[in-house]
């Protein structure tokens, strides 16, 4: 199931109990002007709300905000560290389109940038489209909250979050999922347990 060994002091038992224990919360924003108006239905934020669920996070309804409004919707979003959830993932903005400001609004309030989980996003999507260069997605630390900017259609949510495999089903390039379950714990998050049918969490053996 991806967990590793709780510590052998007595303490550091309990905190590793408090922390699986804790509840883990997701949150889903969706950067699209032509959804926030109601021109199309949005699936990109219901297929990342469905995904975070299924991994065990309190997920409510994806939050829907005009491309224009995303950094003042961050701005007051992150703004109460204490009350951010452990995950926060959003979808469109990260072209190069003058409308694309997801990325600059993510850096705006973010504490530590981790620029690797753009650079995987765009190692896997080369796999598929060469255009995948012109990405901008990021992702960073604020608190005790991950956030990471997704791409803006399902398919390439599947693949960025999934990996690439090879004909045989061997990984080739790990999904992001892969690393998420051991950032949260790094930045004291609570514990997350995956189910390794569904995806599988990397964690470095302890010494």
């Amino acid at each position: 199931m991806g967990k590793h060994a709780p510590p052998a002091d007595h303490n550091d038992y309990d905190d590793y109990h408090n922390q699986a224990a804790a509840p883990r919360r997701g949150l889903v924003i969706v950067a699209s002007t032509r959804a926030a108006q109601g021109v199309y239905e949005d699936e990109s934020g219901k297929t990342l709300a469905t995904w975070l669920a299924s991994r065990g996070f309190d997920t409510p309804e994806p939050v829907i905000v005009a491309d224009a409004d995303i950094p003042n919707h961050f701005a007051q979003l992150f703004g109460d560290i204490a009350s951010l959830p452990q995950v926060v993932l959003t979808t469109g903005g990260t072209g190069p389109a003058p409308r694309d400001v997801t990325p600059e609004a993510t850096l705006n309030v973010v504490e530590k940038e981790m620029p690797g989980f753009g650079e995987q996003m765009r190692q896997i999507s080369l796999y598929y489209v060469p255009t995948a260069i012109l990405s901008r997605q990021t992702a960073g630390i604020r608190g005790k909250c991950l956030i990471v900017n997704l791409p803006g259609r399902p398919k390439a949510i599947a693949e960025t979050l999934g990996g690439v495999r090879g004909e045989e089903g061997g990984i080739k390039v790990h999904g992001l999922f892969s690393a998420i379950p051991y950032c949260i714990d790094l930045i004291g998050g609570p514990f997350i347990e995956t189910d390794e049918t569904v995806s599988k969490a990397f964690r470095p053996q302890r010494k």
